[in-house]
C-alpha cells in the first residue's frame, strides 16, 4: 500500500487550468481518470489526510504510484479526453457499466445496393440505419415478421442472395410473399430502396399515412369487388397495428427523447434508458455499474451519457434528454451533446405531465432491475469466494489466487501446434487478457515439451516488462539505456520536450513558467501533460521553442478527432504480459506440470503456484508430488478449476482449427510475393481455374488488370515449381470431377479438409487435441 505523500505534486506545481488527470499503479498502470474545472483544487482534494477520505477513494490513492495531468482549453474538450482515456484504458477505479453490448439493434443495410433487414449487436456501422436498441433478440424478429407482409425487404444473407441470382429462383421467403424477390429481378433496385426506405420510416414512428393508404386501398378494392385482394389488406392492416402495439403511445406530441433514470445504493447503481420516437418507446437499454468511486447521482448521469452518446452522432442524439439529476457543471455536457448532434440539444429534469409520470415509470425499471442484479450477484459473489477459499486450501496457497492462468496445448496428429492462455480475475473471464501461442522451438507432437516453450515464453515477457519499467535488474552494474536500467536514469537532464508536448514533472525543472507562458506554466494554445511519482521520466517542460502538436484557439470548436488525437499515448493501457498470476494452471497431468515448473525455476520465479487438472478423473497435480490432490466432486473450487481448463481448451482449439482451415485453404498462388487478395482474385476469375492459369503464357497473364509483367513472370515461375493438386474423385461414381470450368473468385487448390462426422470413430476423434 503507496503512501499517497510519496507522489504528492509539490506546491505550485498543478496549474488551475482545466483538465484531465491519471492516477497509475506501480506498474505504470492507469487505475484512474477525472476531469476538473481546475486540476489543482481537484487534484488537492485526493491528497488530504486519509481519514476524511471517501473509503473507496482512499482505496484508490494509496493503490496509486504516481500521477500525471494534461490541461485542456475548455471543459468540453476535458469531457472528450476523459471519455477518451476511460474507453482506452479501462481504469479499475472508474464507474464502468456492463452488458451495453448485449443489446441488439433492428438494421437496415442502406449502404447496400438491396438494403437487408437484420438483427446487429456490437458497433454501428456507417450507411446502416438503426433502430432500437431491443431486450431481445426474438423482439425485433418478431416485429420484422409482421411488418415483411407490408414491406416485404429483403432479408437474407450475402450468400444466400448470391445462390439466388445464380439459380434464378427465390428463397421461400419469396414464394410466400415476405420478400419481393430482388435476386431474380421481379422487383428493380429502385423499388426494392424505395421498399426499404417506407420500412425506415415506419419504424420510425411516421405509421399514418401507410395506415390510412391500406384502408383506402382496402376500400377500393372492395368496391371494385375483387374481395381477396382486400381481405388480403385488411389482414396487412392488421399485422401493422399489431406491430404498432408493441410500441404503446406514451408522448402525445410525438416527442423524440431519451428518459434516464437512476437506482443506487452504497455500492452498486444501475442506469435505466427509455429511447422514445415519435411519442413511443422504440427501445430500452440498462446498466449496471460498481461505485468504486465517490460519486453523486450526477457523476452517475454524465458517465451514463458518455456510454451512451459517446460513439453517437446526428439524428441518434434526441434533442431531448431527460434525467433524474444535472451533472455538475451541466454547460459543458449540453455542449458536448450538442456538437455531437449537431444541433441543440436540451438536457433537463421533468417536473410535470406526461414525461414526469413516463420518468417514474423508467425509475420503477431501474428499481427493479438493481434488486434482481443484487440477488443474482449475492449468490454468485459467494459462490465465487467459496471456490477461490477451496482452492487455496486444497494446493497451500497463502491467499486466495485472485489471478489464474491456464494453459493448454492442441495440434491435429503433431500438425499446427499451437497453445491457449486464458485469464480468469476473481473468478471471472478476462477475456481481453486471453493470448494464444505457435510453437516454434520444434516440430512434430510433444504436448510436455511444448509446454514448457509456452510457460518460458510468456513468463520470460513478464521478466522483461519487469526491467524495462526498472522494477527488476540483473545485477547492480546495468549501463544505462539497457532494459534493466529505468527510463530515468538514460537521461535525467534530457531537454527534448515529449510527445504532443508532455512535460514529465518530478524534478525541479517542472512548474517553471517560461518565457511565453502563463501563470500555470502552460502554453495557452497548446496542451501540456505533467508526472509526478516515483516512476516519473524527467523531461523538460514545454518552452517558447517547442512545437506543440494540436493548438487550438480559445475560441474555436476543434474537431473531437483532432482533440483525441492529441493526446494518444504509448504507454498506460494494459500491457500484454505485465501482470502476473497468482496460480497457473495447466490442462494435463504430472509430465505437463513437471515441464512448467522447471520452466518458472529457470526463469528464477518462485512465488507463482502451479497445478494441473487431469481430464481422466479430474485429479489436480502438484509438482514434486507423487499423489494427485482430489477435490470432491461437488466442491465449488474443483467446478471453477473445471471451467478454466475447459475455456482455455476451447480457446485453444479454436485457434488451432483456424490455423488449419487457412492452411487448408492455401494455394500455389499464396506463395506468390507481393501478390494481394485481390489480385489473386482477379486471376482466377480472369482465367477461371489455377490449372487454366497455370497453362497461360506471360503475355496472356498481363492482360489481367493491375498484373504487371514482372508479376506475371513471378507467377508463371511459382505456378511452375508447384506440383498440382490431385483431382477430385467422386466417391459414389469413381468419376473424376473437372471443375475447371465453373470455378470462380473462390476456388481453392489446396487439399480439402476431412470432416469429422458425427459417426465417426473415437479413434479417429481423439486425434484432435
Amino acid at each position: 500500500m503507496a503512501d499517497p505523500s510519496s507522489y504528492r505534486p509539490k506546491p505550485g506545481q498543478i496549474p488551475e487550468s482545466p483538465g484531465v488527470y491519471k492516477f497509475r499503479d506501480e506498474h505504470r498502470r492507469v487505475i484512474y481518470v477525472g476531469k476538473a474545472k481546475s486540476l489543482r483544487q481537484r487534484l488537492a482534494s485526493y491528497f488530504q489526510d486519509l481519514a476524511n477520505l471517501h473509503p473507496r477513494t482512499r482505496t484508490m490513492v494509496t493503490t496509486a504510484a504516481s500521477v500525471e495531468w494534461t490541461v485542456v482549453s475548455t471543459e468540453v474538450e476535458a469531457l472528450q479526453l476523459e471519455y477518451s482515456w476511460i474507453k482506452e484504458y479501462d481504469p479499475r477505479f472508474n464507474v464502468k457499466y456492463r452488458d451495453d453490448k448485449s443489446y441488439p439493434h433492428l438494421a437496415v443495410t442502406m449502404n447496400e445496393e438491396f438494403p437487408r433487414v437484420q438483427v446487429m449487436r456490437g458497433a454501428k456501422k456507417k450507411g446502416v440505419r438503426y433502430f432500437g436498441p431491443y431486450g431481445h433478440a426474438w423482439a425485433i424478429r418478431d416485429t420484422v415478421d409482421l411488418l415483411l407482409r407490408v414491406f416485404p425487404v429483403r432479408t437474407c444473407s450475402a450468400g444466400v442472395f448470391k445462390n439466388a441470382t445464380r439459380t434464378g429462383r427465390p428463397c421461400l421467403l419469396g414464394y410466400i410473399g415476405k420478400c419481393s424477390a430482388p435476386c431474380v429481378g421481379r422487383v428493380s433496385p429502385e423499388e426494392h430502396r424505395e421498399l426499404a426506405e417506407e420500412f425506415c420510416d415506419f419504424m420510425a414512428g411516421r405509421t399514418g399515412t401507410y395506415i390510412r393508404r391500406q384502408e383506402q386501398q382496402m376500400m377500393d378494392a372492395a368496391e371494385e369487388m375483387e374481395y381477396e385482394r382486400a381481405a388480403r389488406l385488411r389482414d396487412d392492416i392488421e399485422a401493422l397495428k399489431k406491430a404498432m402495439e408493441k410500441n404503446a403511445v406514451v408522448l402525445a406530441d410525438a416527442t423524440d427523447a431519451d428518459l434516464m433514470a437512476v437506482a443506487e445504493d452504497e455500492l452498486e447503481a444501475a442506469v435505466q434508458i427509455f429511447h422514445v420516437r415519435g411519442g413511443r418507446v422504440r427501445g430500452q437499454r440498462g446498466w449496471v455499474t460498481d461505485k468504486v468511486e465517490a460519486v453523486t447521482t450526477g457523476d452517475l448521469v454524465e458517465h451514463a451519457l458518455q456510454q451512451l452518446y459517446g460513439e453517437e452522432t446526428g439524428d441518434s442524439v434526441p434533442k431531448e434528454v431527460l434525467v433524474p439529476a444535472l451533472p455538475d457543471p451541466v454547460e459543458p455536457v449540453q455542449e458536448w451533446l450538442t456538437a455531437r448532434r449537431g444541433s441543440n440539444v436540451s438536457l433537463r429534469i421533468p417536473q410535470r405531465g406526461d414525461k414526469k409520470a413516463l420518468m417514474e415509470t423508467v425509475q420503477r425499471n431501474a428499481l427493479q432491475a438493481l434488486g434482481l442484479h443484487k440477488t443474482k450477484r449475492a449468490s454468485d459473489l459467494t459462490t465465487r469466494s467459496r471456490a477461490l477459499e477451496e482452492i487455496s486450501e486444497a494446493l497451500g496457497l497463502d491467499s486466495a489466487p485472485l489471478r489464474i492462468e491456464c494453459y493448454d496445448i492442441s495440434h491435429l496428429q503433431g500438425d499446427d501446434v499451437v497453445a491457449s492462455m486464458v485469464v480468469f480475475e476473481d473468478g471471472l473471464q478476462r477475456k481481453g487478457e486471453y493470448r494464444r501461442f505457435q510453437i516454434k522451438g520444434f516440430a512434430g507432437q510433444d504436448d510436455v515439451r511444448s509446454m514448457h516453450e509456452v510457460i518460458t515464453r510468456r513468463f520470460r515477457r513478464y521478466l522483461a516488462e519487469k526491467e524495462r519499467t526498472g522494477e527488476w535488474t540483473d545485477g547492480e552494474d546495468t549501463a544505462p539505456g539497457t532494459p534493466g536500467q529505468p527510463e530515468s536514469a538514460t537521461a535525467p537532464d534530457s531537454g527534448a520536450p515529449g510527445p504532443f508536448g508532455t512535460a514529465q514533472a518530478g524534478t525541479d525543472r517542472v512548474g517553471t513558467a517560461p518565457a511565453g507562458t502563463d501563470q500555470a506554466g502552460t502554453v495557452p494554445t497548446a496542451t501540456a501533460t505533467a508526472t509526478v511519482g516515483p516512476e516519473a521520466v524527467p523531461t523538460a517542460p514545454l518552452g517558447p521553442d517547442a512545437a506543440p502538436t494540436t493548438t487550438v484557439a480559445p475560441d474555436a470548436a476543434p474537431d473531437e478527432t483532432d482533440i483525441l488525437s492529441a493526446y494518444a499515448e504509448e504507454d498506460g493501457r494494459p500491457k500484454r504480459f505485465a501482470y502476473p498470476p497468482q496460480l497457473v494452471v495447466v490442462d494435463g497431468g504430472r509430465p505437463q506440470v513437471a515441464a512448467a515448473q522447471r520452466a518458472l525455476d529457470e526463469l528464477g520465479i518462485d512465488d507463482i503456484a502451479v497445478c494441473g487438472l487431469a481430464k481422466r478423473l479430474e485429479e489436480v497435480w502438484l509438482p514434486g508430488e507423487d499423489d494427485p490432490v482430489v477435490l470432491p466432486r461437488s466442491s465449488e473450487g474443483l467446478y471453477l478449476l473445471q471451467r478454466v481448463r475447459d475455456e482455455a481448451h476451447r480457446f485453444a482449439i479454436t485457434y488451432q482449427r483456424a490455423k488449419r482451415a487457412k492452411r487448408f485453404r492455401s494455394g500455389p498462388l499464396d506463395d506468390v510475393p507481393g501478390l494481394g487478395e485481390s489480385r489473386k482474385q482477379a486471376l482466377i476469375k480472369h482465367f477461371g481455374s489455377v490449372k487454366k492459369l497455370r497453362s497461360a503464357t506471360i503475355d496472356q497473364i498481363c492482360e489481367v488488370p493491375g498484373v504487371g509483367r514482372k508479376t506475371a513472370e513471378t507467377i508463371a515461375v511459382a505456378l511452375a515449381q508447384a506440383a498440382p493438386a490431385a483431382p477430385a474423385v467422386n466417391t459414389a461414381t469413381g468419376e473424376i470431377m473437372e471443375d475447371d470450368e465453373h470455378a470462380g473468385p473462390g476456388t481453392t487448390t489446396g487439399p480439402a479438409e476431412e470432416p469429422v462426422t458425427a459417426g465417426a470413430s473415437d479413434e479417429r476423434r481423439g486425434q484432435e487435441t
